[in-house]
């Protein structure tokens, strides 16, 4: 069993998706083979539950492949349990939303989480942010993960090359 400890020593357990003080990210098929930045995204609690806006009205866990670990002292919201008070909050805030894959969607769920316990001291978490800061931050859970995020969009950029030569060397 994969287990890394974090932070207040608590535990992250790849096999059980438990990744505890964590934004995670995921491949989204098809799209993510066409544009690889582009995913989606959950944020977990001190525990590891992994908390995510999967579609209209609806908050989930899943197992991802990806995950940016964050720091439980960054949180300058006041009051017990603060991280896990404004994950619970934005995700029962997500429960009466819809989702819009360009808008309102998992990457906005996560910024809420990230604003309402003020993160690093601030309230401008966004979308834009998060994908950088995931991408820059991020961390993959085994060499599998990656080639499963990275291998499609290898193998179609090739056959567009291939592609492209051959009709261009006629």
């Amino acid at each position: 069993m994969k287990q890394y400890h974090g932070s207040g020593g608590v535990a992250m357990d790849v096999e059980r998706s438990r990744f505890p003080y964590c934004v995670v990210w995921t491949p989204i098929p098809v799209l993510t083979w066409f544009f690889p930045i582009i995913g989606h995204m959950g944020i977990c609690t001190s525990t590891g539950v992994i908390r995510d806006f999967a579609g209209p009205y609806f908050v989930s866990p899943f197992s991802p492949p990806r995950y940016w670990k964050l720091d439980p002292a960054q949180v300058y919201a006041s009051g017990p349990n603060a991280w896990d008070t404004a994950v619970h909050d934005a995700s029962e805030e997500y429960k009466h939303r819809m989702h819009n894959l360009c808008c309102d969607n998992c990457h906005s769920h996560v910024a809420l989480a990230l604003n309402l316990m003020r993160y690093n001291n601030s309230t401008n978490w966004n979308m834009v942010t998060l994908c950088f800061f995931c991408l820059l931050y991020g961390k993959y859970v085994s060499v599998g993960a990656f080639v499963k995020t990275w291998l499609p969009f290898i193998l179609l950029l090739g056959i567009i090359l291939t592609v492209s030569l051959v009709f261009n060397l006629r």
